[in-house]
């Protein structure tokens, strides 16, 4: 049986550039994808609200969300995640480097919090953002047996997307290393990213290995001449 790649919710970018978007103008989300692979059911960036998953899910695929055997997130960044808690009963999964760098950032805020005054506020925030980073596991080198999980850091310190492999093709499922299909086809990353070099190597990285590209705020496309 061959593993399979279903688009559930096609994500976008606040402010598109080669749109000519010059400020944000929607509300940004990740597209979110549902990897069926044997009998495991993996959902990859579930970026709407929960009750909107929800009924992408039942639109794109049929199944509920306690089908769903683990969640796995490309990032940490909100806009991937805002219908996570709907999958209770899933694995949450990240890429162990993304978790580290989240949980050290996070920690080095609450420590300012402590030198600067404590606003509650905004200690009640990275509480909770600490909590639901410790719900999260680290992913495995191989999710299923066609499924393999993919550094790509750049965008962020631990970005990591998914290789699927079929006979003789290969999907990626790249996170924000791959915006839209227009960054990718000016070879351009993203304007907003951590550590720019290793965003512009990830994105060669990818352009040598997929014959398919599943974007982070895009429809999945084939990659041209493979």
């Amino acid at each position: 049986m061959s593993v399979e790649c279903r688009v559930v919710s096609i994500g976008t970018l606040s402010r598109n550039p080669f749109r000519g978007d010059r400020q944000a103008v929607r509300t940004a989300h990740s597209t979110t994808v549902l990897v069926r692979d044997g009998a495991s059911c993996i959902l990859v960036d579930p970026g709407l609200p929960a009750e909107v998953v929800a009924s992408r899910l039942d639109e794109q695929a049929g199944i509920a969300p306690d089908r769903v055997d683990a969640v796995f997130l490309t990032t940490f960044r909100p806009v991937h995640r805002r219908g996570l808690a709907l999958f209770e009963r899933a694995a949450w999964l990240m890429h162990e480097a993304e978790i580290q760098a989240v949980r050290d950032h996070l920690d080095d805020l609450i420590a300012r919090q402590g030198e600067d005054g404590a606003d509650a506020q905004l200690l009640e925030l990275l509480d909770q953002e600490r909590r639901l980073l410790e719900r999260l596991r680290p992913a495995e080198d191989r999710l299923s047996r066609h499924v393999h999980l993919y550094p790509l850091p750049g965008a962020t310190p631990g970005c990591a997307g998914l290789l699927l492999e079929s006979t003789g093709f290969t999907t990626l499922i790249a996170g924000d290393a791959v915006a839209t299909r227009e960054y990718f086809e000016a070879g351009r990353v993203h304007e907003q990213v951590f550590d720019l070099a290793a965003a512009q190597s990830s994105l060669s990285d990818i352009l040598e290995v997929a014959d398919e590209i599943v974007p982070g705020h895009d429809n999945v496309f084939r990659v041209v001449g493979r």
